[in-house]
Protein backbone atom coordinates (compact mmCIF):
# COMPACT_ATOMS: atom_id res chain seq x y z
CA UNK A 1 0.00 0.00 0.00
CA UNK A 2 1.47 3.35 -1.04
CA UNK A 3 1.62 6.08 1.54
CA UNK A 4 -0.11 9.34 0.81
CA UNK A 5 1.67 12.66 0.90
CA UNK A 6 -0.58 13.76 3.77
CA UNK A 7 0.51 10.94 6.09
CA UNK A 8 2.54 11.97 9.14
CA UNK A 9 6.33 11.82 8.98
CA UNK A 10 8.04 8.70 10.25
CA UNK A 11 9.89 9.18 13.54
CA UNK A 12 13.24 8.87 11.72
CA UNK A 13 12.27 11.51 9.14
CA UNK A 14 11.00 13.82 11.87
CA UNK A 15 14.22 13.40 13.87
CA UNK A 16 16.37 14.07 10.79
CA UNK A 17 14.32 17.20 10.01
CA UNK A 18 14.76 18.47 13.57
CA UNK A 19 18.50 17.89 13.42
CA UNK A 20 18.74 19.69 10.07
CA UNK A 21 16.68 22.61 11.44
CA UNK A 22 18.94 22.87 14.50
CA UNK A 23 22.05 22.88 12.33
CA UNK A 24 20.57 25.65 10.13
CA UNK A 25 19.34 27.71 13.07
CA UNK A 26 21.14 26.73 16.28
CA UNK A 27 19.30 27.21 19.55
CA UNK A 28 21.08 29.88 21.65
CA UNK A 29 20.23 27.89 24.81
CA UNK A 30 22.41 25.03 23.58
CA UNK A 31 26.11 24.62 23.01
CA UNK A 32 25.57 21.42 21.04
CA UNK A 33 22.79 18.98 20.12
CA UNK A 34 22.75 15.77 18.16
CA UNK A 35 22.91 11.99 18.12
CA UNK A 36 25.44 10.29 20.39
CA UNK A 37 26.50 8.22 17.37
CA UNK A 38 25.57 7.91 13.70
CA UNK A 39 24.34 4.38 14.41
CA UNK A 40 21.51 5.45 16.73
CA UNK A 41 19.32 8.41 15.76
CA UNK A 42 17.12 7.79 18.80
CA UNK A 43 19.81 8.61 21.38
CA UNK A 44 20.97 12.22 21.54
CA UNK A 45 22.95 14.40 23.86
CA UNK A 46 23.11 18.13 24.35
CA UNK A 47 25.05 20.69 26.33
CA UNK A 48 22.66 23.20 27.87
CA UNK A 49 23.97 26.67 28.72
CA UNK A 50 22.98 28.45 31.91
CA UNK A 51 20.73 31.38 31.04
CA UNK A 52 22.23 34.86 31.22
CA UNK A 53 21.25 36.85 34.27
CA UNK A 54 20.63 33.74 36.41
CA UNK A 55 22.73 31.94 39.01
CA UNK A 56 23.27 29.27 36.32
CA UNK A 57 24.96 31.71 33.89
CA UNK A 58 28.35 30.42 32.76
CA UNK A 59 27.58 26.78 33.54
CA UNK A 60 27.26 23.98 31.00
CA UNK A 61 25.18 20.86 31.65
CA UNK A 62 25.17 17.68 29.60
CA UNK A 63 21.70 16.18 29.10
CA UNK A 64 20.97 12.69 27.83
CA UNK A 65 18.01 12.42 25.44
CA UNK A 66 16.32 9.13 24.59
CA UNK A 67 13.80 9.47 21.78
CA UNK A 68 10.98 6.89 21.79
CA UNK A 69 10.16 4.90 18.67
CA UNK A 70 6.72 6.55 18.51
CA UNK A 71 8.16 10.10 18.62
CA UNK A 72 6.74 12.74 18.29
CA UNK A 73 3.58 11.22 19.75
CA UNK A 74 5.46 10.44 22.94
CA UNK A 75 7.88 12.83 24.65
CA UNK A 76 11.60 12.17 24.66
CA UNK A 77 13.16 11.16 27.97
CA UNK A 78 15.66 13.73 29.17
CA UNK A 79 17.92 13.67 32.19
CA UNK A 80 20.87 15.70 33.36
CA UNK A 81 24.17 13.84 33.22
CA UNK A 82 26.01 16.79 34.77
CA UNK A 83 25.06 17.25 38.40
CA UNK A 84 22.86 20.30 38.94
CA UNK A 85 21.31 21.94 41.99
CA UNK A 86 17.66 22.67 41.20
CA UNK A 87 14.35 21.89 42.95
CA UNK A 88 12.93 20.20 39.83
CA UNK A 89 15.93 18.00 39.03
CA UNK A 90 16.79 14.89 41.03
CA UNK A 91 20.26 15.40 42.44
CA UNK A 92 21.40 11.79 41.92
CA UNK A 93 19.50 10.56 38.84
CA UNK A 94 19.24 13.81 36.86
CA UNK A 95 15.49 13.22 36.32
CA UNK A 96 13.70 16.42 35.26
CA UNK A 97 10.26 17.33 36.59
CA UNK A 98 8.73 19.36 33.76
CA UNK A 99 5.09 19.02 32.66
CA UNK A 100 6.10 19.35 29.02
CA UNK A 101 8.01 16.06 29.31
CA UNK A 102 4.97 14.26 30.71
CA UNK A 103 1.36 15.46 30.83
CA UNK A 104 1.64 18.51 28.54
CA UNK A 105 3.64 16.94 25.70
CA UNK A 106 2.40 17.67 22.19
CA UNK A 107 3.58 16.26 18.88
CA UNK A 108 4.20 19.83 17.68
CA UNK A 109 7.01 20.21 20.23
CA UNK A 110 10.56 19.73 19.03
CA UNK A 111 13.55 18.49 20.98
CA UNK A 112 15.28 21.87 20.66
CA UNK A 113 12.22 23.81 21.85
CA UNK A 114 11.79 21.40 24.75
CA UNK A 115 15.37 22.06 25.79
CA UNK A 116 14.63 25.79 25.76
CA UNK A 117 11.83 25.00 28.23
CA UNK A 118 14.32 23.11 30.39
CA UNK A 119 16.59 26.17 30.38
CA UNK A 120 13.60 28.35 31.34
CA UNK A 121 12.79 25.95 34.18
CA UNK A 122 16.25 26.61 35.62
CA UNK A 123 15.39 30.31 35.87
CA UNK A 124 11.87 29.67 37.24
CA UNK A 125 11.92 26.73 39.66
CA UNK A 126 8.65 25.17 40.80
CA UNK A 127 9.14 24.25 44.42
CA UNK A 128 5.62 22.76 44.78
CA UNK A 129 6.66 19.50 43.07
CA UNK A 130 10.33 19.12 43.91
CA UNK A 131 12.65 16.27 43.09
CA UNK A 132 15.36 17.99 45.16
CA UNK A 133 13.53 18.75 48.41
CA UNK A 134 16.53 20.48 49.99
CA UNK A 135 16.83 23.08 47.23
CA UNK A 136 13.05 23.56 47.31
CA UNK A 137 13.11 24.06 51.11
CA UNK A 138 15.64 26.90 50.80
CA UNK A 139 13.38 28.65 48.27
CA UNK A 140 10.22 27.96 50.29
CA UNK A 141 11.91 29.61 53.28
CA UNK A 142 12.34 32.73 51.13
CA UNK A 143 16.14 32.53 51.10
CA UNK A 144 16.71 33.48 47.46
CA UNK A 145 20.26 34.71 48.18
CA UNK A 146 21.14 31.41 49.86
CA UNK A 147 19.61 29.40 47.01
CA UNK A 148 21.45 31.38 44.33
CA UNK A 149 24.74 31.03 46.25
CA UNK A 150 24.19 27.28 46.45
CA UNK A 151 23.47 27.13 42.70
CA UNK A 152 26.59 29.17 41.88
CA UNK A 153 28.87 26.99 44.02
CA UNK A 154 27.34 23.80 42.56
CA UNK A 155 27.77 25.20 39.05
CA UNK A 156 31.44 26.01 39.67
CA UNK A 157 32.08 22.55 41.14
CA UNK A 158 30.16 20.52 38.53
CA UNK A 159 29.28 22.56 35.43
CA UNK A 160 32.41 24.47 34.50
CA UNK A 161 31.12 27.84 35.67
CA UNK A 162 34.03 30.23 36.20
CA UNK A 163 34.34 31.24 39.87
CA UNK A 164 33.60 34.86 40.70
CA UNK A 165 34.27 37.01 43.72
CA UNK A 166 31.63 39.02 45.48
Amino acid sequence: MASSSSSPLSPTTRIMNELANYRKEPNPALESLGPVSEDDLFHWTTVLKGAEGTAYEGGRWKIDIKIPENYPHKAPEMKFLTSICHPNVHLKTGEICLDLLTNNWSAVCSISATLTSVQQLLASPEWDSPLNVDAAAVLRAGDTVGYESLVRVWSVLHAGKPPTLG
